[in-house]
């Protein structure tokens, strides 16, 4: 991607995933601290809300506390499944850019109305409904986005769940923030490979395979959005796992940072079996064809989630879409009206 070209800039959704830049830089880690305090005395967290606002922020986060072993029970559930839980030994984050998502503002009041003390919310406007419903709400800096793809709010929530996260664990998240705002600027402007972008315009259905992190999960979201294209998310080695038998050999996988003692199998399964073209997202090289990401240690994730954003825009210009107006998705997925 490029601001200085009129093709690009002209989106407000491009300009939203530049300004990513910015909101990573002025990222202020120490917000967390006192609210991670009070997590830690109730030992569950319940990240919760619709959409983008969950998918990658939670799942990411729910690794990262699996992975240090924290002493800390992470889950992600949507909203309306959640307010059927019992939830009263939880601390639950309630995310909404928005402020006014029905699910997630109705699972708020249920637990205010019940007593839970441990109800917070996290958007990015202030005076919201959401904010009303909580005991404590965490406004973004991100700011209002206009494009109806999530993208910048995106990268902020994950990164204040991963500080209050690294807080619980004795991690100082200042240190691992320090140089990620300008390694998001490379991997966004960085050119991507002209065959690549054809043969997914050309493919029957974009599937994206890869760790239970979100961040595939959300390309996939973030795929119907920007480019209209079919995609679906494997995760893990589902792509090989009996999917392959609907495969086309017009169709193309992008694996996220894929695990080595399972790179032969794809190759074999899909690439020689089916015929399709496997790529890959990652910080090292791979047998496929490579949008290589630089390493940022525990958040290099973000890095991935920023490549294939950048991919998805030029996929969407190539097939001359709207990026900032898709014909059918909306911003506020359900608003709450009172």
């Amino acid at each position: 991607m490029n601001l200085k070209d009129e093709r690009y800039a002209r989106f407000a959704l491009v300009r939203e995933m530049m300004e990513a830049v910015d909101v990573v830089a002025r990222f202020d880690s120490g917000r967390m601290a006192q609210v991670a305090h009070q997590i830690k005395g109730v030992g569950r967290l319940l990240l919760t809300g619709e959409g983008s606002s969950r998918i990658f922020p939670a799942k990411n986060a729910i690794r990262k506390a699996l992975t240090w072993g924290l002493d800390l029970q992470v889950v992600t559930e949507g909203s309306r499944q959640a307010a059927q839980y019992d939830l009263a030994k939880f601390a639950v984050f309630c995310a909404s850019n928005s402020g006014r998502t029905k699910e997630v503002v109705l699972l708020a009041k249920k637990l205010y109305a019940s007593g839970n003390p441990h109800c917070y919310g996290l958007c990015a406007n202030q005076g919201t409904l959401l904010e009303e419903a909580t005991a404590q709400a965490f406004v973004l800096t991100c700011g209002w986005e206009q494009a109806v793809a999530a993208t910048k709010s995106v990268i902020e929530q994950a990164l204040f769940y991963y500080s209050l996260l690294a807080h619980l664990a004795g991690r100082d998240p200042a240190a691992d923030i320090n140089d990620l705002a300008d390694k998001i600027r490379a991997t966004l402007t960085q050119s991507i490979d002209p065959e690549l972008i054809q043969k997914a315009v050309r493919a029957r259905t974009i599937y994206f395979a890869g760790y239970n992190d979100g961040v595939a999960e959300e390309l996939t979201l973030k795929a119907n959005e920007i480019t209209r294209c079919k995609s679906d998310y494997l995760e893990g080695t589902y792509a090989v796992h009996g999917i392959e038998e609907i495969m086309d050999p017009h169709d193309i996988v992008l694996v996220v940072d894929p695990i080595e003692e399972e790179q032969q199998k794809f190759q074999d399964v899909l690439v020689k079996g089916v015929g399709l073209t496997v790529a890959a997202i990652a910080d090292h090289p791979t047998p496929f064809s490579t949008i290589r990401v630089p390493a940022a240690g525990e958040l290099t994730p973000i890095l991935y989630l920023c490549a294939g954003w950048n991919l998805l825009v030029d996929i969407g210009l190539a097939l001359g879409n709207d990026l900032d107006k898709p014909q059918r998705a909306r911003k506020v997925g359900n608003e709450l009206i009172i």
